[in-house]
């Protein structure tokens, strides 16, 4: 098992927030254990590294084709702000057409959705996925800087 153990990351809430929001799993001989919530994890794996978009991505599936039949308004309102796989976000787009476009101020990409239009969907989410990964390349780029004059400064 590997757990990683950060103090900081990109575009999270403070540490006593996401503890707030953590979420709690019991295992069937009676351990707990708490998580960062589904909204702060997906957070915290928009980041430079390849590994983490593609399981991104399969959280927030999960989660829609989990709950989609009767979702939250905050369900909803998350999906609509997170949700990664272009036909799923034209499905719901549809669906919740006023929602969408409500949503659409912080995310133009749901317009392209609710004009069912997967194709221009995925070439958005691209853009969304690069802009991430470059504001993530941006943040570390002053610690991996200083980390490396550190390397040099000690042998």
């Amino acid at each position: 098992m590997r757990i990683d153990v950060m103090s900081i990351m990109r575009g999270v809430a403070p540490f006593d927030l996401l503890w707030a929001r953590r979420t709690t799993i019991q295992t069937t001989d009676g351990d707990e254990y708490d998580l960062l919530s589904l909204a702060d994890l997906v957070q915290a794996k928009k980041t430079q590294r390849d590994k983490d978009w593609p399981m991104l991505r399969r959280l927030l599936e999960a989660d829609y084709l989990q709950n989609r039949s009767h979702p939250t308004p905050e369900q909803l309102a998350f999906w609509l702000r997170e949700l990664r796989t272009p036909v799923l976000l034209v499905e719901l787009a549809v669906r919740y057409a006023d929602q969408a476009m409500a949503a659409a101020r912080g995310r133009p990409l749901l317009a392209l959705a609710a004009t069912e239009n997967p194709t221009g969907v995925e070439n958005a989410l691209a853009a969304e996925e690069a802009g991430e990964r470059e504001a993530d390349r941006m943040y570390w780029q002053p610690l991996r800087a200083e980390l490396e004059a550190l390397r040099h400064r000690h042998p």
